[in-house]
């Protein structure tokens, strides 16, 4: 028999936090009503909570296309600083000379009503309580999508154990965890290539020309392979640079960089998951991408049958990310409300 250890602690004292169980809008998130579409009625969480890849910028741009184009209702969360502030500059380690203060998304309460959360964390450090409502979410049955840096999304471990094994959030849920870069970090870029035996999957309905100008991940050993229960939808070819024509480098093969499975939980549910290592704010301008993850939306929640190569996968207004990398006073990253992304 499984058995699950986690401990549900009571609701901090946090006024977003408290609003979003009581199913009211907040400064501390946004929201974005679904519109007519196939989606009308789900529920899709979206968490930015990354210092890298702006997830900031992309995860509410993937909201407006999911609610507008396709009627999702979408909940953006945010990682964020003790002013209520998105703040992507927060260390996830301690620093000689500089206080550690760990991360903090309020809304959490928001996981209990979603059918579908979308992760694009990195190496968070959360409070307790914050840690088991996504550790509930994740032994729900329901569905996961994961992106870029969110298969290494947490630096303190996830309060998580079936069988008395502590399960790994990145290697046991998703497939797969960050394992270094296939090539050269903010050199190569990626092009997807679609795995043949897979070509007929609902997920890759209408995808084509996927291009991305951040590198490789790799999630496994070299002479290895993804997990078994894993399916390769795309590969990523690392090109000889960050320009979408450039030339393939010959000497790096082409790893995984999205793939589905199954996630069994503690009671034996079986939860879809879908996990793209491409996802930085740049590789969302491509329409090819914003297509395979959209479809990983439908697919996840159970609705391949609604997935057509048609819907528009449009950007909503207008849509500039920074760059990606860690140079934040050069890129231009400065904490903000999370109204400012709306």
């Amino acid at each position: 028999m499984k058995v699950l250890k986690f401990f549900f602690l009571p609701c901090l004292s946090l006024l977003a936090g408290c609003g979003a169980a009581l199913g009211l809008d907040s400064e501390a998130w946004l929201s974005y009503p679904g519109g007519d579409g196939p989606g009308r009625g789900k529920h899709v969480v979206l968490i930015a909570a990354d210092q890298e890849y702006r997830s900031e910028q992309s995860m509410p741009m993937m909201a407006k296309v999911l609610s507008t184009h396709h009627g999702f209702t979408c909940t953006v969360l945010f990682g964020v600083n003790e002013k209520g502030e998105v703040d992507p500059t927060m260390p996830v380690y301690p620093e000689e000379g500089r206080e550690f203060k760990e991360h903090h998304i309020p809304g959490l309460e928001h996981l209990a009503t979603a059918d579908l959360v979308i992760f694009f964390p990195r190496l968070l450090t959360l409070p307790m309580a914050e840690r088991e409502m996504i550790v509930k979410y994740i032994d729900s049955g329901k569905p996961i999508i994961s992106l870029r840096t969110g298969n290494h999304g947490f630096h303190a471990a996830l309060p998580y154990q079936i069988d008395g094994r502590q399960v790994d959030w990145g290697n046991d849920v998703l497939g797969g965890s960050f394992m270094g870069h296939h090539g050269q970090w903010m050199a190569d870029s990626t092009r997807g290539l679609i795995v043949e035996e897979a070509k007929d999957h609902p997920i890759l309905r209408g995808v084509s020309d996927i291009w991305g100008n951040s590198d490789v991940y790799r999630t496994y050993e070299v002479g290895g392979s993804l997990p078994s229960g894993c399916t390769a939808l795309v590969w990523g070819q690392p090109l000889l640079g960050r320009k979408r024509h450039d030339a393939p480098n010959p000497e790096l093969e082409p790893l995984p960089v999205a793939w589905y499975k199954n996630w069994s939980t503690s009671t034996g549910l079986q939860a879809r998951v879908f996990h793209s290592t491409m996802g930085s704010g740049t590789d969302l301008e491509c329409p090819g991408l914003r297509r395979l993850i959209v479809n990983a939306v439908y697919w996840s929640v159970k609705m391949e049958a609604d997935i057509t190569p048609s819907r528009s996968v449009d950007i909503v207004g207008s849509y500039s990310p920074l760059e990606s990398g860690f140079e934040y006073e050069k890129i231009g990253v400065v904490p903000k409300l999370p109204s400012a992304y709306k």
